[in-house]
């Protein structure tokens, strides 16, 4: 009899398939974990990024094939993709941000230290890193404070204390070098090096050969990876990746919709029509509207 796949989920207890690019969110650890008996089931993320400032209580975290002890006060990072586990003590304090891949990668604002930093997974204790614990703490707490509440500026805010939260990473990960690390597999290490290249060229390449001939692998190889890591084949992340770009520039900017389409690799701007209204349900033109609509 064939065992239960290891569940993938948009966040904790809630699955989902549109990930939009600049989507985070985050609570209170109490909050899931204390109604979930302090335990955490093996699950993974395959499209968001979770870091947790863990200010009290504790326990331990299995990345992969390795359990690590959360010794507080300490940062966690699990990269998208890593399937995990917590036993937290009862009374864990702290917090937990997930992050989609967008959101990070316009944070990281081109700084590729920050992006690797953030692709690593470990548990870093603050004690003797020269971190300055109540300060990262109080980076934690603006982030939760300015995303309940709305108020001029929220989003700037939010990014700008996403990208503290990054250098906090990229610092750790210097002054522990080992990190306690799990290590991934290599059908892990493919797919963020598949998704690097996405990142670099989904506007001019739609072909699979071109991305597995970069990454030195067949077709049947990367697509075998992305769907054990990210549960999606390699056209699929390519894709989605394509859609949320157009998403992107029809909620925040005024490029008209046959502009938009020139300018994410369309010569066709009613190919582009038709390829958007496919995957998303609606054509682009209602989806603006429908997003400003919903934004007033």
């Amino acid at each position: 009899m064939r065992g239960e796949p290891i569940p993938r989920y948009y966040l904790y207890g809630d699955q989902g398939e549109d990930v939009e690019l600049d989507f985070l969110h985050i609570e209170a650890i109490r909050e899931r974990s204390g109604a979930n008996y302090w335990r955490i089931s093996p699950h993974s993320h395959p499209d968001h990024t979770q870091v947790l400032l863990v200010r009290e209580g504790g326990g331990v975290i299995r990345m992969e094939e390795k359990a690590l002890p959360i010794e507080p006060p300490a940062v966690i990072v699990i990269p998208a993709g890593i399937v995990h586990q917590i036993n937290f003590l009862a009374g864990t304090d702290g917090y937990v941000v997930t992050a989609s891949l967008g959101c990070l990668r316009r944070a990281a604002a081109g700084d590729a230290r920050l992006d690797v930093a953030v692709a690593r997974p470990g548990v870093y204790p603050l004690a003797g890193t020269g971190l300055n614990t109540a300060a990262v703490e109080d980076t934690f707490t603006w982030l939760h404070r300015e995303f309940i509440w709305s108020a001029p500026g929220r989003r700037t805010v939010i990014m700008a204390q996403c990208m503290r939260i990054l250098v906090m990473i990229l610092r750790l990960s210097i002054s522990r070098d080992d990190g306690g690390i799990a290590a991934p597999n290599r059908d892990y290490d493919l797919l963020v090096r598949y998704r690097a290249l996405l990142e670099s060229h989904f506007r001019d390449q739609r072909s699979l050969g071109f991305y597995a001939e970069a990454l030195a692998v067949t077709r049947a190889r990367l697509n075998a990876a992305c769907k054990s890591r990210a549960g999606k084949t390699a056209s699929d992340l390519l894709h989605e990746r394509i859609v949320i770009e157009a998403k992107r520039h029809l909620v925040y900017s005024e490029n008209s919709v046959a502009q938009i389409a020139h300018m994410i690799g369309f010569d066709d701007p009613a190919y582009f029509n038709r390829f958007f209204t496919q995957r998303v349900g609606i054509a682009p033109g209602a989806f603006r509207r429908e997003a400003r609509r919903s934004a007033e």
